[in-house]
């Protein structure tokens, strides 16, 4: 099943979807901007094969929720997220309004 829900965070507006699969979940919180994702995100894959396309995008591990996902720490960055001053160990909802900046 996929879940796709508007959802708040400091007045601005996020896309959050869900994609269940078996055994797993694939959770985003995007914008026109950037995105933050579970575990399945390869950000090496990005900031190296991929790095003219300069995704700004950041990856927590261990969550199984968008809940989860907003409240955990960022794993990983790509290096166009680093640039918009997100950090490795910043919270997903603060990584999100950077995005917005």
């Amino acid at each position: 099943m996929i879940n796709l829900e508007p959802i708040n965070i400091e007045g601005h507006t996020f896309l959050s979807i869900s994609v269940e699969l078996p055994k797993t979940n694939l959770l985003v919180v995007t914008n026109d901007k950037g995105y933050i994702m579970c575990g399945a995100l390869d950000v090496a894959l990005l900031n190296e094969k991929l790095k003219d396309r300069k995704v700004i995008a950041g990856r927590a591990v261990g969550v199984k929720t968008i809940t989860q996902l907003l409240d955990a720490p960022l794993e990983s960055i790509t290096y166009e997220a680093e640039e918009l001053g997100i950090t490795p160990g910043m919270i997903g909802r603060e990584a999100l309004l950077k995005m917005i900046e």
